[in-house]
């Protein structure tokens, strides 16, 4: 059984061995975070759980039952009702269908909780997982990605009015 709850201080030690575990992985479709976001990741997470508090993001973790990480989803709000959704899924992780229901109920969850009224998300082209999670959850593609988008590469953003 898995569960998305939202970020706080206890995940810090999972996120990180997530990531660690991870980030080969996620290097192939998206930028490398860089050897510093690994050196000052307690520092980040605070940083996120602060974000949080004020409203200017909503973090989630996809925890199993051990309470590993087996994915992150976030809203950068941007304001007037609107966020950006980023997640990545651990590669033991894919082909479960997990992407899929964690968007679909931070989707549920965005207007009633946080008050949002558009989602918008870039995924590069050639990550096909990615691009089927979007539109299984209602996202559209609205137009290109600029290059700093999703890691130099072409890509595409889609959005979902809520």
């Amino acid at each position: 059984m898995v569960e998305l709850q939202r970020l706080a201080a206890g995940h810090a030690a999972a996120v990180l061995a997530f990531e660690r575990a991870n980030r080969t992985f996620f290097a192939a479709s998206v930028s490398d975070r860089g050897d510093d976001y690994f050196a000052q990741f307690a520092d980040r997470h605070r940083e996120l759980l602060a974000e949080q508090e004020v409203g200017d993001g909503v973090y989630s973790v996809l925890v199993d039952d051990d309470g590993a990480v087996l994915g992150r989803f976030n809203l950068y709000v941007a304001g007037d009702g609107v966020a950006t959704l980023g997640y990545r899924v651990a590669e033991a992780a894919t082909g479960r269908g997990v992407a899929t229901v964690a968007v679909s109920e931070l989707c549920a969850t965005a207007r009633s909780r946080y008050g949002l009224t558009l989602l918008r998300a870039a995924a590069a082209d050639a990550n096909g997982a990615s691009r089927r999670v979007l539109a299984k959850t209602g996202f559209s593609a609205v137009g290109p990605t600029g290059p700093d988008e999703v890691g130099g590469k072409p890509g595409t953003w889609y959005e979902r009015d809520l």
